[in-house]
This record gives C-alpha cells, structure tokens and sequence, in this order.
C-alpha cells in the first residue's frame, strides 16, 4: 500500500490501516515497510487491540473471544480485509483474503477506477475491464437517452447489452 499511495492519492482517494495491535506497534512496522519493501508509510494505521472495529465490520465474529493480546498469524485474519468506502459513507467493496494469498492492489485500483466512472456517468464496467476499455451504457438508459449521453454512438449486442468508448477518454 505504501508504494502504491500515489496512485491513491491521483484517484482523491484516502488509505487508512487498520491492526488489530496496539498503536505501540504500528512504528515497527513502518520501519519493517520501509526496510522491507522500499516505501514510506504516509497514511495512518488505526489500533484495534480490543477488535471493536474488526468485529463491528464482521472481519471476525461477533463472539470471538478475547483480544488482539496473545492472538497468531493463524487467527489474526482481520487484518487481511480491504473496503472501498465512498464518499457517501456506503461499503462499495469488500474483500477478504486468507493468511496465504497476497492482496492484489491492481485489482483493487482497477475496482476503485470502476466505482468512480460508474458514478459519473450511466455506465457499468464488464468483467476484466480497464481504465480505457469499452463499457457498457446501463440498461436503464432509453436508445433515445443514449443519443444524448453517447453522442459517439455505441454498438448494440443485446437491447440490454449497448457498449460504448469510456466517457471521458
């Protein structure tokens, strides 16, 4: 995450940690990062030992017992979900890895770059696209609409499936 705040930060979008450790050690692990993978920590990391948060976003059970104190790798998966939050405060995405997959941030920002188009326009992003790709005009735009919306026209698969040039590019 570190590497990629740029690339955050050019989509207006804001990065937070969340660890189910204590504050106390989020400053070694910044140091890990930078040691690690070559990148500084400039966003910041909440502390969850008591796993208020992990619980109330269901990254763990409700009924889990104790705290972050005494936990392993093995049942510390809290820390292994990613949310895209919009700035209407709504979840917009959840993702929840195991201990033995890595994250992968590309999907993540292909995902965000989806949520942020869809938003603007009368659009939906199909699988696998891109930033760039063709997308798909949103059934509950009328042809008459479309000629308004898409003045570069698009082209029909399906009365339902109208794919069009990503507005904006």
């Amino acid at each position: 995450m570190a590497r990629l705040e740029p690339e955050f930060t050019r989509r207006n979008t804001k990065i937070i940690g969340l660890s189910v450790d204590p504050v106390d050690n989020h400053a070694r692990w910044v140091k890990d990062i930078e040691e690690t993978q070559g990148a500084t920590v400039n966003y910041p990391m909440i502390g969850d030992p008591e796993l208020h948060i992990a619980k109330l976003y269901n990254m763990l059970p409700a009924d889990e017992n104790g705290n972050a104190e005494g936990r392993s790798a093995a049942n510390n998966a809290t820390v292994r979900s990613v949310f895209i939050i919009g700035p209407d405060k709504k979840i917009k995405l959840t993702l929840t890895y195991p201990m033995t997959t890595g994250r992968n941030f590309d999907e993540i920002l292909r995902v965000l770059d989806s949520i942020q188009l869809t938003a603007q326009y009368k659009v939906a992003t199909p699988v696998n696209w891109r930033d760039g790709d063709d997308v798909i005009i949103v059934p509950a735009v009328s042809d008459d609409d479309a000629k308004n919306l898409f003045p570069q026209g698009w082209k029909t698969l399906k009365p339902y499936l109208r794919l069009t040039r990503q507005p904006g590019k």
